[in-house]
């Protein structure tokens, strides 16, 4: 269970599915330490306008370790999901990829050691599988480092399991299929095509749409990670965070069409937006079993309830207007 009388550690809160777990955190009456990337321009992401009393917004980088354990300072549940995540960047920037995602993680894993924490969830991906041998993918499912960025995160989820084998670190890998909704960054495929038709574009620009997602409302994905940090007994486990349903990325983009109004929607495939490839994950679709088994957990929202909820976020003018859908966001 989570310890409320301690505080609760989110990295990555600045971004889109931490500042959406730290406001489910604050919900429950956890006092939350939230990190946001250290910038000079004070700027706290998407923790900006999210004010609570038991709120309390620290300013670094994981890629410090004595920072790591200043943050980690009395802590009892630790959430790690501080990350370079954007595969076509980790192209073209992998040293940054190792730094922050696998360098980021043992600083945190130290961390979380030497100042006693009593669980550190340690956020992994469903690109660690990359194209789906078999489906649904349960958490015995090899592992294919297709993009430097999923290399990263397959030796982040290594030395995690490694922390826990040799030191008995309580350490929980919560694996999540893919999250969308609001805040996501427009380098993914639903704000691309949303964003996209919101601005007025008449032929909207995407890449492959063969590939199938297990897509997951970023709602349902906070509480899959609080419903692992509450359950006993499950340090040492890698779980997915899954609705266990694919759906082509064509198919995604005929339903925001669709709920957009817009269903006659053209679109070109741009080159750029195309992955390598070898690289590709062709296929993902989850196996949920386990998270339910051990938590209970289930998804709440339908894929058309969660693009719904999305697509009324981004028609938001203040919203829209923090996006660029004209320029490709690696």
């Amino acid at each position: 269970m989570i310890n409320i009388e301690k505080p609760v550690v989110v990295t990555g809160a600045d971004g889109f599915i931490g500042s959406h777990l730290t406001e489910a955190l604050l919900a429950r009456g956890c006092r939350v330490r939230a990190l946001a990337q250290y910038n000079s321009f004070n700027n706290w992401g998407w923790l900006e306008g999210i004010s609570h009393p038991a709120l309390e917004i620290v300013c670094g980088d994981v890629r410090d370790p004595n920072f790591c354990r200043e943050i980690s300072r009395g802590a009892g549940t630790v959430f790690h999901l501080a990350a370079l995540i954007a595969i076509p960047y980790s192209y073209v920037a992998p040293d940054s990829y190792v730094d922050t995602n696998i360098k980021g993680t043992l600083n945190m894993l130290q961390a979380a050691r030497d100042e006693g924490v009593e669980r550190i969830i340690v956020t992994s991906t469903s690109e660690v599988y990359g194209t789906a041998m078999y489906v649904p993918i349960d958490e015995k499912h090899p592992r294919q480092p297709q993009s430097p960025y999923s290399a990263t995160k397959i030796g982040a989820d290594a030395l995690a399991m490694s922390f826990y084998n040799a030191f008995g670190l309580p350490v929980v890998i919560a694996r999540p299929f893919n999250t969308y909704g609001p805040r996501q960054s427009a380098r993914a495929i639903i704000p691309t095509i949303i964003s996209q038709i919101a601005a007025g574009a008449e032929e909207i620009k995407v890449g492959d749409l063969s590939p199938t997602r297990d897509f997951n409302f970023v709602l349902d994905t906070a509480e899959g990670f609080i419903a692992l940090a509450e359950a006993e007994g499950i340090e040492g486990r890698e779980i997915n965070i899954a609705t266990g349903t694919e759906v082509s990325m064509e198919e995604t983009l005929r339903a925001i069409a669709r709920l957009m109004g817009k269903p006659d929607t053209r679109y070109v495939v741009d080159p750029e937006r195309l992955r390598p490839a070898k690289s590709e994950v062709n296929r993902l679709c989850g196996d949920a079993s386990l998270i339910r088994s051990l938590t209970g957990w289930r998804p709440r929202y339908s894929l058309d309830e969660g693009l719904s909820k999305t697509i009324e976020w981004f028609l938001d003018p203040k919203n829209l207007a923090g996006y660029k859908p004209g320029i490709y966001n690696r």
